[in-house]
């Protein structure tokens, strides 16, 4: 437990923060399986969608640290050849 007024408020921001990324990252994993259940029930349009949606959402979760940079680019890299190889 948080002994001093600065300790006290850097434990109630990290709270917020722990809550928030929580948030980001369960939002983003939604996106990723929505589009491997396109890619999967071969609906190459909805598959298409799916992704235009996800590969932003995800790339905004780098950006902020939620997921490491290279860790959010090789998610979109592979949900991307997924969505391509579904329509061969």
């Amino acid at each position: 437990m948080a002994s001093h007024k600065s300790a006290e408020k850097r434990s109630r921001q990290s709270e917020k923060k722990t809550l928030r990324n929580t948030m980001i990252k369960s939002s983003t994993k939604a996106r990723i399986k929505s589009v491997l259940t396109a890619v999967e029930a071969k609906d190459q349009e909805g598959a298409k969608e799916a992704l235009a949606v996800a590969v932003p959402v995800i790339a905004k979760a780098g950006a902020k640290g939620i997921f490491p940079k290279k860790t959010a680019s090789r998610k979109i890299s592979r949900l991307t050849k997924r969505v391509n190889a579904a329509k061969k």
